[in-house]
């Protein structure tokens, strides 16, 4: 009864994060809100539904399955990857202005007080601090 109950509640837990994922990536205008649905919310859905298929196999038949875990270990290393990738192609591509972008429900982004860029692909403009981070 009680694998019961936690496997439906991960079931409807990851179901309505894959749901709200989904409506998020189809509702929101812009490329970088479109990002936020399938890389935080979807995924976190699907690994509750991956969670909740190791929890079935294990109350109902009694076998370790460690295929979900690797594949919710994938999806977890992967998203905030190709999400990062995205953004700074798009980031990119709308600098060079090879594509447009429709207005955001968010609106523009800020820009910062001390009149620098944000993080790009071009060199540091004359006068900016640099990070000394690596030095």
């Amino acid at each position: 009864m009680l694998a019961d109950l936690l496997i439906a509640a991960l079931l409807l837990l990851g179901g309505g994060f894959v749901l709200i994922g989904s409506w998020g990536l189809v509702r929101l205008r812009s490329t970088m809100e479109r990002l936020h649905g399938p890389t935080k919310a979807t995924t976190l859905g699907l690994g509750a539904l991956l969670v909740a298929s190791v929890v079935f196999f294990q109350a109902k038949l009694g076998t370790w399955t460690a295929h979900e875990l690797l594949i919710s270990l994938f999806l977890f290393i992967t998203a905030p990857i190709s999400a990062n990738m995205i953004a700074k192609v798009h980031m990119h591509r709308l600098r060079t202005g090879a594509v447009s972008e429709p207005a955001s429900i968010a609106g523009p982004p800020p820009r910062p007080a001390n009149g620098s860029d944000w993080a790009t692909f071009e060199a540091p403009h004359s006068g900016t601090p640099t990070s000394t981070a690596n030095s």
